[in-house]
């Protein structure tokens, strides 16, 4: 069985795609198994970018494969962010409740800007984006990506999942996939693209 170094330390992550990757014939590591390599700096203008730089680095300092993914949400009415900097959005240090109230009061004003509707009265569509690239041997082998399109809630609601999950509304549940159990694993940006990359690793 070959090693797979996972480049993550977000612990809600590595839950979900160690499950994802149950089914592939590797043993999987993590960033705390190299607790003496420093992150890089993000500085890709795209999900893709990022993910690559991230998985040719800690490829590099590790001497494993490794698979890196950069995802984050992306809303239409705020032309596509928090986007990349999903992660970072209202400050390194900010809390997810903090980027939810950014959100909210972003999509009001610029609803109060261009039609003077109010926050409930228009459907924000968004989607969350995960893009995947497994670095081998110095070369980038495979790069998945997963979308799962849906809209911003009219206010945060659920419990479960991580991150931005309480205020992404999904129309076929009817529900946030905060709200949305174990179902999330069926439609997620990041089960598409873990679910894609494990049927990659069974099939070398």
């Amino acid at each position: 069985m070959s090693r797979l170094v996972v480049a993550t330390t977000n612990r809600g992550k590595l839950r979900e795609i160690s499950r994802l990757l149950a089914s592939a014939p590797v043993e999987l590591l993590t960033l705390s198994d190299f607790p003496e390599i420093a992150a890089p700096a993000e500085t890709g203008r795209s999900f893709a970018e990022n993910a690559r730089l991230k998985a040719f680095y800690y490829a590099r300092h590790t001497g494993e494969p490794t698979v890196a993914e950069d995802s984050g949400l992306e809303i239409d009415a705020l032309d596509g962010a928090p986007g990349i900097e999903s992660a970072r959005f209202g400050g390194e240090q900010s809390t997810y409740a903090e980027k939810f109230a950014l959100i909210y009061d972003a999509l009001r004003a610029q609803r109060a800007a261009s039609s003077g509707l109010r926050a409930s009265e228009a459907k924000a569509t968004a989607r969350f984006v995960c893009a995947l690239a497994l670095v081998r041997n110095g070369e980038v082998v495979f790069e998945p990506r997963g979308t799962v399109e849906g809209e911003i809630a009219p206010e945060p609601r659920g419990t479960g999942g991580f991150g931005y999950d309480p205020i992404f509304y999904y129309p076929p549940f009817g529900c946030t996939l905060a709200e949305a159990g174990d179902r999330k694993a069926e439609v997620s940006h990041r089960a598409k693209a873990f679910r894609t990359l494990a049927e990659y690793l069974t099939s070398r």
